[in-house]
């Protein structure tokens, strides 16, 4: 018997009809126990070497991973991002690798603008002080005053974008592998966008290019008081120069849905002028479903293309 793996640390399997199919077919599915980001050990054992494909998470898929796995042909990423997956050794061994870029848009973009909101009224801080028995009365900001900096127009980008604009906002933004920008948002430079942005928010993929991308000396080159948004990765911030900047009142705000480490146990728990969320970005019900079944019908279509199995 053939086995799949799921490795995301959440999926329904008795609602999603591809899956069904797969069972129907004689498939064996297990699932991740750990309720968590697998390491790369871990996923190398849960897949062994009897697992033809599997629907991955953001778990490290390395060169070792795929040698460990001899009969892993398909890997079917629930998400956008394959920057945890090894694409070189992938090819190297034969493993076909697909995505669902457009499934989690829409809520990653809603949850950024749900931060920008939280950030700019300070709804976070006042909930804290009015639970702890204080009647704050804290002056926040119009996001129709501010200046947005995005930077990536993909697929969530753009919608963030949008979103931004439909609040009457000023909308800016850096991606330099687009040559035309959506109506009304001006491409700028990094630098230029850093100086001159109230809010910037990253929706990127991460690569060793873009590591820590926002640094000290980023945090430098904004205005005293600029909020920072982070529903992409976590690598793409300096969490410690984002302690810094923030402790310092260099920067206003940040919020971050995604940390280099999850869960994410560091300083920035201290920090009063933060909003932190547990990688919930793409955790809206409508999304989530539709990521899932996207996510297992590319599994589907991969086995089939990999003659593993008949095509229903």
């Amino acid at each position: 018997m053939s086995k799949i793996v799921i490795s995301t640390s959440s999926f329904g399997v008795d609602s999603n009809p591809p899956l069904q199919l797969l069972l129907k077919a004689g498939m064996h599915i297990v699932s991740n126990s750990f309720g968590r980001k697998l390491t790369e050990e871990e996923v190398a054992k849960l897949l062994g070497e009897d697992t033809v494909g599997m629907i991955a998470g953001i778990e490290p898929l390395t060169e070792h991973v795929f040698a460990s796995s001899s009969n892993l042909r398909v890997v079917s990423r629930c998400g956008a991002g394959l920057d945890s997956v090894d694409l070189v050794a992938a090819k190297r061994h034969n493993i076909a690798v697909t995505n669902t870029p457009e499934a989690p848009s829409q809520a990653v973009a809603e949850l950024t603008l749900g931060l920008i909101l939280s950030a700019l009224r300070r709804i976070c801080q006042t909930d804290r002080q009015l639970r702890a028995g204080e009647w704050p009365r804290m002056q926040g900001q119009l996001l129709a005053a501010q200046v947005v900096g995005i930077i990536g127009l993909g697929h969530i980008g753009r919608r963030v974008a949008r979103l931004c604009q439909s609040f009457g906002a000023e909308v800016v933004s850096h991606d330099p592998h687009i040559g035309r920008s959506p109506d009304g948002v001006t491409l700028l430079p990094l630098e230029k966008l850093l100086a001159e942005s109230d809010i910037i928010s990253l929706h990127l993929p991460y690569s060793t290019a873009s590591h820590h991308l926002l640094d000290a000396e980023s945090f430098a080159r904004m205005k005293t008081g600029a909020i920072v948004i982070n529903a992409a990765r976590g690598g793409l911030v300096d969490e410690s120069a984002l302690e810094e900047a923030l402790n310092s009142g260099k920067l206003g705000m940040a919020a971050l849905d995604v940390f280099e480490q999850e869960p994410y146990l560091g300083p920035l728990l201290k920090c009063n002028n933060v909003i932190l969320t547990s990688h919930i970005g793409s955790l809206a019900r409508e999304a989530r479903q539709r990521m899932e079944i996207e996510a297992a019908e590319n599994l589907l279509q991969g086995l089939i293309r990999a003659g593993l199995m008949e095509n229903p």
